[in-house]
């Protein structure tokens, strides 16, 4: 395990030692850079990111496999990472391996003590998964110094770098802080292009035609799942509700999401920033009042720009398992699974569009809904994955927009 440093875009600076995909040089970051005609793909959706804190205890296998995490580094608060090993059936990500040519999809990993020893038969320790995929990882780093920096200061860009000898030379940090600099900052980056499907795809309803007991004998619920990054675990939750879905891929427009006949339109998960999203907004804002639209996290964010509403950056967003979410109808509270960056702002929220849930620490908008035009999102993950299962229910919620085929 060789020295390497965390690097801040503020100069701050985090030691510890290698694990997984060798961290690169100055020199090869240097190399990359040169070499990509996009600074926003290939390689470097591997080596620089937004750094970010997730305070989950578990989980780090499904994190690491998000789509929503393309573009970020991520630092994890529990101190021990990596004890039950890896294994593949927990990935959050169904994109073809031509359009997501690793399996993880976060730009590095930070954690303060990696578990390196044996893990049960059929799983992969955690280095070794990560080097497979080309993913540096940084162990023995003052997490909870680069937390407090973080929630402080903000995220902010950084890069996991290894140093010619033990410590980082002025000239090495010099060179990484104008690398840093340089790159672009998560607001104003779309990510989606790298995410997702790339063809339309139907998955039929399950045969023992799903747990929705009050939809039993009726037909199956019909959904485009707009995928911009959607996690596996939305589609396993919408077909063990007995639904029949087609996925379509982010580029698709309204009038080719309308031709699938569906009953509604889910609007999934995703990365980067949703107010330069214009296409999926466009789109969306085209639905709207023709046919029931949901949304998850980025997806209530393209609805909420779609229906005027304004979105911005967050300090340091909400990446974690133990986020309390308020109804705002029942005033119940569950603790809930996030993972975003950016807000709806309330102030621009338009006349008709409700607020349905609100984040108990911050008073954050985590949901919205409109029962004229059967719209209903949530900025959480209902699908848990990882993360506790109080808000399971949100997918018979969302189910309930949408009218039986003899109602129409």
């Amino acid at each position: 395990m060789e020295h390497c440093i965390l690097v801040l875009a503020d100069g701050r600076t985090f030691p510890g030692r290698s694990f997984g995909a060798p961290a690169p040089t100055i020199d090869e970051i240097r190399s990359r850079l040169d070499a990509a005609s996009d600074p926003e793909v290939g390689p470097l959706l591997a080596t620089i990111g937004e750094v970010v804190f997730n305070t989950a205890m578990s989980g780090y296998v499904e994190t690491l496999t998000d789509p929503s995490y393309t573009g970020q580094i991520v630092a994890m608060t529990y101190p021990h990472i990596g004890n039950y090993g890896v294994s593949t059936e927990w990935a959050e990500s169904h994109a073809e391996p031509s359009v997501r040519p690793r399996p993880v999809m976060a730009a590095g990993f930070v954690v303060r003590s990696v578990y390196d020893g044996p893990v049960p038969d059929g799983r992969q320790r955690l280095t070794d998964f990560l080097a497979d995929a080309g993913i540096p990882g940084i162990s023995g780093v003052d997490t909870r110094a680069l937390t407090l920096h973080l929630r402080n200061h903000g995220s902010k860009n950084g890069l996991i770098l290894r140093p010619a000898a033990a410590t980082l030379t002025d000239k090495e940090l010099a060179e990484a802080l104008e690398i840093l600099t340089a790159f672009p900052a998560m607001e104003g980056r779309g990510l989606i292009g790298h995410v997702g499907a790339r063809e339309k795809r139907e998955i039929p309803p399950p045969t023992h035609g799903g747990r929705d007991k009050k939809r039993r004998g009726r037909a199956a619920p019909h959904l485009v799942l707009y995928d911009c990054g959607a996690k596996d675990n939305i589609v396993r939750e919408l077909q063990n509700l007995g639904c029949r879905l087609t996925l379509l891929p982010s580029e698709a427009t309204a009038a080719q999401i309308r031709e699938t006949g569906a009953d509604a339109v889910m609007i999934s998960n995703g990365p980067g920033d949703p107010a330069v999203l214009q296409h999926q907004v466009e789109q969306t804002r085209e639905l709207l009042g023709t046919m029931p639209v949901l949304g998850i996290c980025l997806g209530h964010q393209i609805i909420a720009e779609a229906a005027g509403a304004k979105t911005s950056k967050m300090k340091f967003g909400h990446h974690g398992v133990n986020h309390p979410v308020r109804d705002e109808i029942t005033r119940r509270v569950f603790v809930t699974s996030q993972n975003h960056g950016f807000t709806v702002e309330e102030a621009s929220i338009p006349k008709g569009l409700d607020v349905w849930f609100r984040n108990a620490n911050d008073q954050s908008i985590e949901g919205l809904r409109d029962d004229v035009r059967n719209i209903r999102t949530t900025q959480f993950h209902p699908e848990s994955a990882p993360g506790p299962t109080d808000s399971r229910w949100i997918f018979e919620a969302f189910l309930e927009a949408i009218p039986d085929k003899k109602e129409r």
